[in-house]
C-alpha cells in the first residue's frame, strides 16, 4: 500500500505519538505498547533504533537528530507534523550519554532540549481534550543517587518543576503534562545483568515491598496509561514508580538489610 494512503487510513492525528529517544530500553517497550494499542509512532533519537521488527513496521517511523540543535531539530519535527499527523501524546526519554562537561550535558539533553522541543511543538498538538506530555525523570529528583553526577541531579530536580510549570501553562489548551520517576528497571539490554547477579536480586527483593524490580514495560504501561483518556484529568504531577521502596523509613530500611 502506497504510504500516502496507508497514512490517511492508520495516521490518524489523535494516534499519532512522537518519543524523544526511544530506541533502547524504556523507550523500546513504550515503541511497543503504542504500537499494540495501533498508533502512529514516531521516534527522534540519536541513535538508530535496536529492534528491527519495530523499525519495519508500517506504524513507525524513526528520525536520527542531536535534539540540542534547534537550528537543525525544528525542521525535522515540523516534517514529522506535516507527514504524519497533529501529535497526540508527547513522551521525553533522552538521556546525557556523552562525553565532556557532565553539567552542560545534563542539563541541555535534559532539560533546555524538553523545553524546547515542548515549547514548538505545543501549537501543533490535536484540537481539543487528549493532548499529553510524558516526561520520565529519575528519583535522583529527590534523592541523591551517589553514581551520578551533580549535573544529573540538578538536572532532574528541574524536570519536576518543569511539569508542574507546563501543567499550568498548557492546560488551556487542552495539554496535560505529567511527570514519571521510576527506580532501576530490568530493561532488555540488561537483564542478563540481573539474572546473573542473584544476590543483587534478593537484595532488591528484600528491600522493595513488592518483593522484585519492576520491568521497562511495566514503566511504558504507566507512560501508555498517562496518555489515554483514561487520565483526561490528571496533570502537574510527577508519578514514583518504585514497588514502594520510597516508603520505607531509612532507619527500617537499615535494620532490614542487617537481618
Amino acid at each position: 500500500m502506497p504510504v500516502e494512503n496507508c497514512r490517511t487510513v492508520a495516521f490518524m492525528d489523535e494516534s499519532h505519538a512522537l518519543i524523544i529517544g526511544g530506541t533502547r530500553g524504556m523507550g523500546r517497550s513504550l515503541v511497543g505498547r503504542f504500537l499494540k494499542e495501533g498508533r502512529a509512532v514516531s521516534v527522534v533519537a540519536r541513535r538508530p533504533p535496536a529492534d528491527q521488527e519495530q523499525l519495519d513496521h508500517q506504524l513507525t517511523r524513526y528520525w536520527q537528530a542531536d535534539i540540542t540543535q534547534p537550528g537543525l531539530l525544528n525542521p525535522i519535527l515540523s516534517e514529522i507534523v506535516r507527514d504524519r499527523g497533529k501529535v497526540q501524546s508527547l513522551v521525553f526519554l533522552q538521556r546525557y550519554r556523552g562525553e565532556g562537561e557532565a553539567w552542560e550535558g545534563e542539563l541541555s539533553v535534559s532539560v533546555t532540549a524538553t523545553k524546547n522541543i515542548i515549547d514548538f511543538l505545543s501549537p501543533e498538538f490535536v484540537e481539543g481534550p487528549g493532548g499529553s506530555v510524558v516526561i520520565v525523570n529519575s528519583n535522583a529528583s529527590e534523592v541523591i543517587v551517589d553514581e551520578q553526577p551533580l549535573g544529573y541531579h540538578a538536572a532532574k530536580a528541574a524536570l519536576l518543576q518543569l511539569v508542574r510549570y507546563y501543567a499550568v501553562k498548557l492546560g488551556p489548551r487542552n495539554i496535560r503534562v505529567n511527570g514519571v520517576c521510576p527506580i532501576t528497571t530490568i530493561k532488555l539490554e540488561s537483564q542478563d545483568y540481573y539474572l546473573n547477579n542473584p544476590d543483587l536480586m534478593r537484595l532488591y527483593k528484600k528491600m522493595i515491598p513488592l518483593g522484585r524490580l519492576g520491568t521497562a514495560e511495566e514503566i511504558a504501561n504507566v507512560i501508555a496509561f498517562l496518555c489515554s483518556k483514561e487520565a483526561s484529568f490528571l496533570t502537574g504531577q510527577n508519578l514514583t514508580v518504585d514497588g514502594g521502596i520510597s516508603l520505607r523509613g531509612h532507619e527500617a530500611l537499615a535494620r532490614l538489610l542487617k537481618t
